[in-house]
């Protein structure tokens, strides 16, 4: 049984920068392509990065250039690194795992995702 942990979530201004970090256990994060989404009040859940152990990244369109994931093999740990941070990134942030075997377009889909994190929140001011 997969388990996911994320931190790193706070209140910061606009144009700041954030790290959340997701700590899997019950497995290891090189066994799965690793995934972040996010929901804002209101809005449907959706994609914001994806990361393959082969070194594949995905991101949404509204975040390339300013966040980043990464992975931490040793410690199965899953970083993403947010930065020039909008008002219109606040969201309850969510830390998943998925089988590497399947496209992109499968994983950015939330009702494909098996493993799921309890979210942490990001909220920036303006």
């Amino acid at each position: 049984q997969v388990q996911l942990v994320e931190s790193g979530g706070g209140l910061v201004q606009a144009g700041g920068s954030l790290r959340l970090s997701c700590v899997v256990s019950g497995g290891t994060s090189s066994t799965y392509a690793m995934s972040w989404f996010r929901q804002a009040p209101g809005k449907e859940r959706a994609i914001v990065a994806i990361g393959r152990w082969s070194g594949g990244t995905y991101y949404t369109d509204s975040v390339k250039g300013r966040f980043t994931i990464s992975r931490d093999d040793a410690k199965n740990t899953v970083h993403l690194q947010m930065n020039s941070l909008k008002p219109e990134d606040t969201a309850v942030y969510y830390c998943a795992a998925g089988n590497s075997v399947y496209a992109d377009s499968y994983l950015a889909d939330p009702s494909r995702v098996v493993y799921w994190g309890q979210g942490t929140q990001v909220t920036v001011s303006t």
